[in-house]
């Protein structure tokens, strides 16, 4: 009765806003806040950043309700921050004192049933924190089974996390959950995300006979140097570069990464990022970290609850709708026969392209002479008279060298395809934006949301697929550029603008959570498998 009381008065301080981190495939996933009666709040209700202007980049010119859609999704993903904007790294939250418990951990579980988990932060003191805004990740698995799913986060705002796992599979199931930063870690994310903008910077190359120059490249450039103005004509997406000396702007042969600032944080800042102190460190249970879960004859699936899907003998299987499981080559050319597949967007779609290159002996690489790793790619099957092709998004892009012709942007691309039921595209876009302001991403989402409505409507038999981002390793220095709580962040805004479009989503983002594989920017095989699998699912999808 006292063990009951206890977890009832820890359980009862939560507040009503709630941190939802996965919900289903047509809902929004990530940094979701909300309030009690379950309405967003407005920018002018939350705790304003103050925002330093990036180039007039704010000054663009929105509709009314672009502007209205916008100030929305920045409210959305407004994050907590500590009381004082200076905690000492003795007052962070440590992992190693942190804790959970099991709500009931000997209760009697059955397929389908809910497991609530209680976090409980604490300094490197051991003194219980009094705030939230510490990023998480939970999930639940099963070792023998090769199962996992993820888990639903609640942030109380007072140093406990409630965390909520729908039990999708019987056995013994174990919980995890991980401290990916710690709440003062992200305010200097935040802070480079406004301030540091630049802090990957690119480069291009003018040539002209033997004569080359190279400058420094950006979707804006500091200063009063004479730039060259390579803003789409068509999107308006804003891109300049440094002017040659002695070359003209139409010299430009090629666009390239140039590399990653350093000395970004002071000391002090720099003591939330140690990979084996503070970055994705688990945090273990002060008890019973696993419950036994018996079979229920029959379950029904609520898709409104999360996760969105989950994993069983390393087969991915979502809730929300039925999954093929393609196995053999022979069932993915017949998929995919008479298809024209366009894959857009960064490497880890890339991956996808290599993966049925790979996989489907009939389906060879014609050699276009592109770098590698960088494309544009395409691969050919003439006895299924199937056309899979590769193109990289158009910068702001970290790849190696990108001939500055085959710089295209996605709604471009999309408004040279005719569509129809043969005509199927894939999107990812994500990873290359996490270093700047969040207004950069959703300008990008908003002109690719345009053409894709267009597409549609022209053409509604064409199937449009997105794949979301996904989680990966990350160290001191990867988290100031790629860190999963960017990711986390753009991965919200990315669902809730193209939610309510007849557009499908392949759910990287839990796929890589809830597998038992080391987090990876590039998921391993068994993962991108799974991700085909779902892929080629809404590209023939099985008749129930």
């Amino acid at each position: 009765m006292v063990i009951g009381l206890f977890f009832k008065a820890f359980l009862d301080s939560c507040v009503s806003a709630v941190y939802l981190e996965h919900l289903d495939d047509d809902t929004v996933s990530g940094s979701n806040w909300i309030t009690e009666n379950n309405d967003q709040p407005s920018l002018s209700q939350t705790t304003k950043i103050t925002r330093k202007p990036y180039c007039g980049y704010e000054q663009q010119t929105l509709s009314k309700r672009e502007q209205v859609e916008q100030e929305s999704l920045l409210a959305a993903i407004q994050w907590p921050k500590p009381p004082d904007d200076k905690i000492a790294f003795l007052q962070s939250t440590d992992p190693v004192h942190s804790d959970f418990v099991i709500v009931k951990p000997r209760g009697f579980f059955k397929v389908g049933d809910q497991l609530e988990v209680l976090v409980r932060m604490k300094d490197f003191q051991g003194k219980p924190k009094q705030y939230g805004g510490d990023y998480l990740q939970a999930r639940i698995h099963s070792p023998l089974l090769k199962a996992g799913a993820t888990g639903r986060i609640v942030d109380c705002h007072n140093g406990l996390y409630k965390v909520f796992f729908t039990l999708l599979w019987p056995g013994e199931v174990k919980v995890s959950v991980t401290l990916v930063h710690p709440s003062e870690a992200i305010q200097v994310l935040l802070r480079l995300r406004e301030e540091r903008p630049d802090r990957v910077y690119f480069k291009s190359s003018f040539k002209s006979g033997r004569y080359s120059e190279t400058t420094e490249c950006n979707v804006c450039l500091p200063g009063d140097l004479p730039v060259c103005n390579f803003t789409d004509l068509y999107t308006g997406e804003p891109w300049f570069c440094y002017k040659p000396r002695k070359l003209s702007c139409a010299s430009r042969i090629s666009h390239a990464k140039g590399g990653y600032q350093k000395g970004l944080l002071t000391h002090e800042e720099s003591l939330f990022f140690q990979s084996d102190v503070n970055i994705k460190r688990p945090i273990l249970s002060s008890g019973p970290d696993a419950v036994i879960v018996k079979p229920r004859a029959f379950t029904a699936e609520d898709p409104t609850v999360s996760p969105s899907g989950y994993y069983y003998e390393d087969h991915w299987r979502p809730r929300t709708h039925w999954i093929h499981h393609f196995n053999k080559s022979d069932d993915i050319s017949k998929c995919l026969q008479g298809k024209v597949i366009h894959l857009f967007g960064d490497s880890t779609i890339r991956q996808w392209f290599e993966y049925l290159t790979s996989v489907v002996p009939d389906l060879v690489e014609f050699n276009l002479g592109s770098p590698k790793n960088v494309g544009p790619f395409m691969s050919v099957d003439l006895k299924h008279n199937i056309l899979l092709k590769f193109r990289c998004h158009g910068p702001p892009i970290r790849f190696t060298t990108v001939f500055s012709s085959e710089l295209r942007y996605i709604a471009n691309e999309l408004n040279g395809i005719v569509g129809g039921r043969n005509t199927v595209v894939a999107i990812t876009i994500w990873s290359h934006f996490s270093t700047f302001p969040v207004e950069v991403y959703i300008r990008r989402l908003r002109n690719i949301r345009r053409s894709v409505i267009q597409l549609l409507d022209r053409s509604p038999k064409t199937l449009i697929i997105i794949r979301t981002a996904n989680v990966q390793e990350l160290g001191p220095e990867v988290s100031l550029f790629n860190s999963d709580w960017y990711s986390l962040q753009l991965d919200s805004v990315m669902r809730k603008m193209f939610s309510g479009i007849a557009v499908h989503f392949v759910d990287a983002w839990e796929m890589s959570l809830a597998h038992y594989l080391p987090h990876n920017l590039h998921p391993k095989e068994v993962i991108v498998r799974n991700q085909i699998d779902a892929f080629l699912s809404y590209v023939c999808p099985l008749q129930t």
